[in-house]
């Protein structure tokens, strides 16, 4: 129980840090000099970096060629092909959008998981997820406005970027969990982060090198910090305490928990209010975290049907025996 309620910790932080990368993010890319791939390069290099000197004051693990072959597919599905399809999609599509095709993320983890890891795709789980799904949405599309217009083929194109980054990343809790159980956090992610910035920086490094750092104001080297520390390194080190622990389809649950932090920030800045809505989309949200995580595991209903099993084995001898004990001569009972 100590170790699950770890993975709730885990996953509540690094989402609730992914929530609070949002708003910061809009105001590095309002500098005008540094684009949202420029960012992506940053994030990846900049962890790659973090990691790999934290590994320096930490017991050294041997990885083996296979599982580092491994590790840099974890790194395509989960960094790579996720940060770099979502820029792409984000370029292209609204943020609403965006974060609307985001909000499908547990729906096709449980799918993936049902599949992959043959877990139970049960009527309370999926009945947890699409609360979570509906209390999302309802803070998604609160107040968005309807003359936006209709899609674009450009906007098409930018949401099915966006699901392909969706679904990579949801291949990514599924696909790796008994990879990410073999090894610590942050051999995991120095060898992720390290894949993914070899892939990612010659393509994008130029664009990086080209920034005036020197011309950006203090602010703006907090928010850099903030997204590459505390969004990159610190989220996805959590997200591989959070995979350890529990279910995909309960670490992908904690997607929701985005949305929410956003619309309480924009409260506490002033840009938005509260209301009876977006307590009822926030109290939506936590119920269905709470119906899948208390929704039953694989291993729990293989238990069950295993005590099941062995009751019905015990009944039956039991009147196997009394059936032997009523057919014995009746002189040879006494």
């Amino acid at each position: 129980m100590k170790e699950k309620l770890k993975g709730h910790a885990a996953m509540f932080s690094a989402n609730f840090l992914w929530g609070v990368m949002s708003p910061l993010s809009k105001s590095i890319f309002f500098t005008g000099v540094i684009s949202a791939f420029s960012l992506t390069n940053m994030r990846m290099a900049g962890a790659a970096v973090f990691f790999w000197v934290a590994s320096l004051f930490m017991p050294r693990e041997r990885v083996t060629r296979r599982d580092l072959l491994l590790l840099f597919a974890a790194s395509l599905f989960g960094i790579t092909l996720n940060q770099g399809f979502f820029v792409m999609g984000l370029s292209y599509t609204t943020p609403i959008d965006a974060s609307v095709v985001a909000s499908l993320t547990p729906i096709i983890t449980m799918i993936l998981a049902a599949f992959i890891q043959k877990e139970p795709m049960t009527g309370k789980k999926v009945i947890g997820v699409f609360m979570g799904l509906s209390g999302a949405l309802m803070l998604i599309l609160n107040g968005v406005d309807s003359s936006s217009g209709g899609l674009s083929g450009d906007r098409v194109m930018g949401d099915l970027f966006c699901l392909i980054a969706e679904v990579s990343f949801a291949i990514y809790y599924v696909a790796f969990k008994g990879l990410i159980s073999r090894y610590t956090p942050v051999t995991l992610m120095k060898w992720m982060f390290l894949f993914s910035t070899v892939c990612c920086l010659p393509i994008g490094g130029a664009e990086v090198s080209s920034i005036p750092f020197a011309s950006l104001d203090g602010a703006i080297y907090f928010d850099l910090f903030f997204v590459i520390f505390g969004a990159t390194f610190l989220s996805y080190m959590l997200v591989s305490v959070g995979q350890k622990r529990l279910r995909p389809t309960v670490v992908s649950m904690y997607n929701y928990i985005q949305p929410i932090v956003a619309s309480l920030l924009a409260i506490w800045w002033g840009i938005d209010s509260f209301d009876l809505k977006k307590g009822f989309a926030i109290l939506l949200v936590f119920l269905g975290v709470y119906v899948v995580t208390t929704s039953k595991s694989r291993a729990q209903l293989e238990a069950e049907m295993a005590l099941k099993a062995a009751r019905a084995d015990r009944e039956r001898e039991a009147s196997e025996g009394d059936k032997a004990t009523g057919d014995m001569p009746q002189d040879r009972i006494h």
